[in-house]
């Protein structure tokens, strides 16, 4: 019996090293997992190509995406919008691959209350001293927007409550286990397992007629 995927969201501070920690889980387990692709209506960075980092679509094929219900979540940012297409993710899952969705809070949220199942984890480094190093050896913004990073990782930090699970990202290597076994974990879950159960109870009572 196949079992479906399981959609997982995966949030943290600008800096948790989260992006780093999803692109190890794929490279070590790339047939169990698939990364969900955004649709987006900013143009694409060097380097950048269409269906792989993002679906870069214009700003009226993403306003009919969005009345068509074709996106599982969307936001927008520095006026442009974002968005989780369905049909990629929806497929991942019937194929029994687990879809995880890099999302900041906001969109985390959304994706919760309209897929009760969704399961949330938030990834921190294991202090705030220790953020503010990560981002100055990045040595890729200044100052002004390092402070600006922090600041919105403190309101970021009154939602963890949200998430099922709080992972410390000390040491990449044990984080990335740690990622994965809490997904495999969840597989495990009685509310994940109900036609199976049902499945097998048939099966018994069976059994329990030629007593």
């Amino acid at each position: 019996m196949n079992k479906r995927g399981i959609l997982v969201v995966v949030s943290g501070f600008s800096g948790s090293g989260k992006g780093t920690i999803m692109k190890q889980l794929l490279e070590e387990h790339a047939d169990t997992y698939a990364l969900s692709i955004s649709a987006t209506t900013r143009a694409p960075r060097p380097g950048e190509t269409h269906g792989k980092e993002y679906f870069f679509v214009s700003r009226e094929e993403f306003e009919e995406m969005i009345r068509q219900g074709a996106l599982i979540e969307h936001a927008q940012y520095v006026n442009n919008y974002y968005g989780t297409p369905k049909d990629y993710v929806y497929q991942q899952l019937e194929m029994g691959r687990d879809v995880i969705l890099e999302i900041e809070i906001q969109g985390a949220l959304k994706v919760k209350k309209a897929y009760p199942e969704t399961l949330l984890l938030f990834v921190s480094p294991p202090g705030a001293e220790e953020l503010k190093h990560r981002l100055v050896d990045r040595g890729t913004e200044d100052e002004a927007t390092i402070a600006s990073r922090l600041s919105r990782a403190w309101q970021e930090a009154q939602g963890v409550e949200n998430y099922d699970y709080f992972i410390i990202n000390d040491n990449l290597e044990e984080c990335v286990q740690e990622v994965h076994s809490i997904i495999r974990s969840e597989h495990a879950r009685v509310a994940r397992n109900h036609v199976l159960i049902e499945h097998i109870r048939a099966e018994l009572k069976n059994f329990a007629k030629g007593e």
